[in-house]
């Protein structure tokens, strides 16, 4: 296990304390709440660089970056469901896109990086989060929701060309 896959197994930690401050409903909770996802997900990127900066790019990185990215992004979205801040079936359409991907990874005999899609995919989804977690006035609401489904359409898009095959 090197430095950047340490650094990718770090980032489960933050999900237990993530879920439990989302129960509070007090603005500093959701602050703490706040401040923890992006750490987290801060540590999204600096895995990655690391991994590239120090050679140390392997394939548990490859399978492990991901799925912890996806407990980082699934389980806030299912409180935020059980609070009412989002609806469950955009969150089930995430849901179904990372499962499908995930079926289909394990047949490969290659696990390849994320493309430009993911990326995209990933930063909507952190945005769209951080801001149904950020005790924001009112007026954040509907851009709170707005960003949520432009969160939806680019993981379904880079869902859709993640499994088209390539031009080669």
């Amino acid at each position: 296990m090197n430095l950047p896959n340490s650094i990718t197994f770090s980032r489960l930690l933050a999900v237990p304390f993530l879920l439990y401050g989302l129960y509070n409903p007090t603005p500093q909770a959701r602050w703490i709440c706040l401040g923890i996802f992006l750490i987290a997900a801060l540590t999204d990127w600096l895995d990655g660089y690391l991994a590239r900066k120090l050679n140390q790019i392997t394939d548990l990185g490859k399978f492990l970056d991901p799925l912890v990215d996806k407990f980082l992004v699934l389980a806030p979205l299912l409180v935020l469901v059980e609070i009412g801040k989002v609806p469950a079936w955009g969150v089930f359409l995430i849901l179904a896109r990372e499962l499908a991907i995930a079926g289909w990874r394990v047949n490969q005999t290659t696990i390849t990086g994320a493309n430009i899609w993911g990326k995209l995919k990933t930063v909507s989804q952190i945005m769209a989060i951080a801001l149904m977690i950020a005790p924001l006035s009112q007026v954040w609401q509907m851009p709170a929701l707005i960003a949520f489904w432009v969160a939806v359409a680019l993981t379904l898009i880079s869902g859709v060309i993640y499994l088209l095959p390539s031009q080669d």
